[in-house]
């Protein structure tokens, strides 16, 4: 049996997010029914983690186990042959067959991306969140400072659908190696890379700072935020169509 790691990019626009869901259109459902296509059997598609309904993906990893000879150039072809053009599959390989897409990751980057000018986009209004207050870029890098490193980060949160009982400290505790931020014209980003992120995090922090670059959050704010261990404490979560996962670190 072979353990077959992917690369995907896929635009959420139109899908559910990445978890299957009966009844609704989503990359794992996707993947999967193309691999039933091609090996007439069901396939277990594992991927490196969940993104939500409208989320995007550049660099989303994920792994599977066939028995057949197929090349992997071939598995590439077959998979976007029988996938919708918001799905592509960029990159396949033969990986080890404890390779596993979520456990053995490492690291994780998102992309947050801002629309700051007074009227918004026609061409890239499904991929950027369209804010048009004058925005303080400085300020947002000052205090996503209070963010890098190892911290609960429960105030930035939400509760999962998916998972049942009251959040330890353990598992809200994440640590964020790298935040930037940055302008060009009327775009700007905020990059993210943790060891892992909590159910809508890198959207809750992205509203945040945001309230922070406009001015209805004063500078300290995200220091007592994280201190209040309370999703009440922060501001609202950013549209999901501005979020991107960049790639995944093995």
């Amino acid at each position: 049996m072979r353990n077959i790691k992917v690369t995907i990019e896929y635009n959420g626009t139109n899908l559910s997010g990445w978890q299957y869901q009966p009844g609704e259109r989503t990359v794992q459902g996707d993947i999967e029914k193309a691999l039933k296509i091609i090996f007439r059997k069901n396939i277990h598609v594992q991927g490196s983690g969940r993104t939500d309904a409208g989320v995007h993906a550049v660099g989303q990893v994920a792994n599977f186990k066939i028995d057949s000879p197929m090349k992997p150039e071939e598995i590439i072809r077959a998979l976007n042959g029988n996938l919708k053009d918001d799905i592509t599959v960029i990159s396949a390989e033969d990986v080890a067959d404890h390779f596993h897409s979520q456990y053995s990751a490492k690291k994780k980057t998102y992309r947050y991306t801002i629309l700051n000018r007074p009227t918004r986009t026609a061409i890239d209004k499904d991929f950027v969140w369209h804010v048009q207050y004058k925005t303080n870029v400085a300020a947002m890098r000052k205090e996503a400072k209070s963010l890098i490193g190892k911290h609960n980060f429960l105030s930035f949160t939400a509760t999962d659908p998916a998972k049942k009982g009251k959040l330890t400290a353990k598992d809200t505790t994440r640590t964020i190696t790298a935040l930037d931020i940055q302008k060009k014209g009327d775009i700007i980003t905020i990059e993210i890379t943790a060891n892992g992120f909590l159910y809508k995090m890198v959207r809750n922090i992205a509203g945040t700072l945001l309230a922070v670059g406009t001015g209805t959050l004063p500078q300290g704010a995200v220091k007592k935020i994280l201190k209040a261990k309370s999703r009440l404490a922060a501001r609202e979560t950013a549209p999901a169509k501005g979020l991107q996962l960049v790639k995944v670190e093995y």
